[in-house]
């Protein structure tokens, strides 16, 4: 991979700023299936979201879609994180690429317990998926209330030294503020976006599609909403040096250069893989041919570099 693409991230040096993002790309050896594709066209790869205990997930359809994305309900289904640390991770070439847990749970204590057993592995980061539902709160995403995500990131924080990346969902009123809460937390790194929630309905039937009822919506339809989420917990996350995943919808290397002006350090892929498996290897050629044209010498020279003259302050229209 070539050095201008070379990023630091959370203290990790990755080779190229694309993320494969969770749920997207199983524990990390699904892809190697695929002819021509490379882990090593990734800095680094998310693995599925974990709980303490084996999951089957949720009833079908667990999958619709939609104009432009698509709705996924899948329901955190995995083997257990005792399962995944040791059978799955002894399988993973870490000289490849860089591999991040995702850490799931319905209580804070299981957040806990995930973490912990994932701090006694070779896994180089952990990511901390905050729109689970708590369970002792009457079902309410701990990633929706901002004292509940500070708790959570703070029992992981108290149980590793790992580099530990909050992932935010933009279902919530102030997403910086919450950004905010979890940096004061521990959080040494962020994830922006999660997906939205959202639905379908089968009219012959009058049921909805997804077994779940709502689902969350990913893909190019959110990828505005995560542009400006992305540059709205850049202004409070970047003074900090706190660096951002910037994720919804990216397809193309213009899409990840726009995420990258917005205060993005790396670029998460998902939904795009679904029909381009080798998003990644085309995003990372267009980036550093978008370097060479522009005379700028490194992919990090671009984070944050937004010009937005005098608008800034202005109001939204409509």
């Amino acid at each position: 991979m070539s050095k201008p693409l070379a990023v630091k991230f959370c203290g990790l040096d990755l080779a190229s700023p694309i993320v494969l993002l969770s749920g997207c790309v199983g524990f990390g050896e699904e892809y190697t299936r695929i002819e021509g594709f490379s882990n090593r066209d990734a800095g680094a790869i998310v693995l599925k979201g974990t709980t303490k205990k084996p999951r089957l997930g949720n009833k079908p359809h667990r999958l619709w879609e939609t104009p432009a994305g698509m709705l996924n309900a899948i329901g955190l289904q995995n083997p257990g994180v005792d399962h995944v640390v040791d059978q799955i991770l002894p399988e993973l070439d870490f000289t490849e690429t860089r591999y991040i847990a995702n850490v799931c749970g319905s209580t804070i204590e299981e957040y806990a317990d995930v973490t912990r057993r994932f701090d006694d592995s070779p896994i180089d980061a952990i990511e901390i998926n905050i729109s689970c539902p708590n369970v002792k709160e009457g079902g309410v995403a701990f990633g929706n209330d901002p004292d509940m995500s500070a708790r959570v990131v703070a029992a992981c924080r108290a149980v590793t030294d790992k580099p530990l990346i909050t992932k935010l969902s933009p279902n919530q009123t102030d997403i910086a503020a919450n950004a905010r809460v979890c940096i004061d937390a521990g959080s040494d790194g962020l994830a922006v976006i999660n997906t939205l929630m959202g639905m379908a309905i089968d009219i012959e039937t009058g049921r909805p599609i997804i077994g779940n009822v709502q689902g969350g919506l990913s893909g190019p339809a959110i990828r505005p909403i995560a542009l400006l989420k992305v540059h709205q917990v850049y202004r409070e996350a970047g003074p900090q040096n706190i660096p951002i995943i910037g994720q919804g919808g990216i397809q193309t290397a213009d899409d990840a250069i726009e995420f990258l002006l917005a205060g993005a350090t790396t670029i998460g892929l998902g939904t795009a893989l679904f029909y381009d498996p080798m998003a990644a290897k085309k995003i990372n050629a267009g980036i550093q041919s978008y370097l060479q044209r522009h005379d700028i010498a490194t992919v990090s020279d671009l984070v944050g570099n937004l010009d937005t003259g005098a608008t800034e302050d202005q109001p939204l229209s409509g």
